[in-house]
């Protein structure tokens, strides 16, 4: 078994796409639009299945906000700088919604340094720095 994707649900697709290929460097691997059934999706990741989980991004037209509610963690991406990737995010990030929620440094109780931000939606992000 393997995970494949996660699905989060969003209020303006074009905005989230722009936020996770502009900011999170994400690339747009695939698009489908039900218009019938009301919905529109986007997946995307670094890389496509089975090699790389993937994000999938669902519009369900009419809808332009949800409650996140307290059960949701979040996200986690690995990167090789946590700094220098939230320096990205704070460049980048006022144009397409996202935000630095907790700033880089170490977990609580450890070493590996860490930080927060949040997609326009809202949804948590956890940047955890990974060398190799």
């Amino acid at each position: 078994m393997r995970l494949l994707h996660t699905m989060l649900r969003v209020g303006d697709l074009r905005r989230s796409i722009d936020f996770y290929t502009q900011v999170l460097g994400m690339t747009l691997l695939r698009t489908t639009s039900r218009p019938d059934q009301k919905y529109d999706l986007a997946f995307l990741g670094y890389g496509p299945n089975p090699e790389h989980a993937e994000i999938e991004l669902t519009y369900n037209h009419g809808v332009d906000r949800y409650d996140l509610g307290t059960a949701y963690g979040h996200i986690a991406i690995g990167v090789p700088d946590v700094a220098a990737t939230c320096a990205a995010v704070r460049d980048k990030a006022s144009a397409l919604g996202g935000a630095i929620t907790r700033e880089p440094g170490p977990v609580k109780g450890g070493t590996t340094v860490i930080a927060f931000i949040t997609d326009p939606d809202g949804y948590k992000i956890e940047l955890i720095e990974r060398t190799a």
